[in-house]
């Protein structure tokens, strides 16, 4: 269970900058652009929301709001990271196959393009520069 969660795999430095670009870019624009807003919402108990999986309006919107955000925030730190992406892929999956299923390709192209990236960092771990790999080292993992 260690190395699932710890081993960061990757060899180069410039893969491994390349990853914590990555985790920045996706995990903020994910908070900031969806995440926070969820959240608020949730806080002040308005969860009127979609039910795109037949969970209910507040539950898929306390979901959302925690992949949104708190996995999104665990991304960008390199906690848990592939434990982390898998609600992500989850909520991409569903806005761009289920919500924008009927929508022109421009409303799928958003949460496709976010998946493609999670789905990156579970085959590639978060890379040496993340506190997975810090953990890692600390546990005795492997990290090569």
């Amino acid at each position: 269970m260690k190395n699932l969660l710890f081993r960061t795999g990757l060899v180069s430095p410039a893969a491994d900058w390349g990853l914590l670009l990555l985790r920045l870019g996706v995990g903020l624009l994910m908070i900031i652009g969806h995440g926070y807003g969820k959240v608020g919402r949730v806080l002040a108990g308005n969860m009127q929301f979609g039910d795109p999986l037949g969970l209910g309006p507040g539950t898929s919107l306390v979901l959302a709001a925690f992949a949104e955000f708190v996995c999104s925030l665990a991304v960008i730190l390199g906690l848990m990271t592939r434990a982390a992406v898998i609600p992500l892929i989850v909520t991409m999956s569903t806005a761009a196959l289920i919500v924008h299923a009927d929508d022109p390709f421009g409303k799928q192209e958003l949460p496709l393009l976010f998946l493609s990236a999670y789905v990156l960092l579970l085959l590639t771990g978060p890379g040496k520069l993340s506190l997975d790999a810090f953990i890692g080292r600390k546990l005795g993992v492997n990290t090569k």
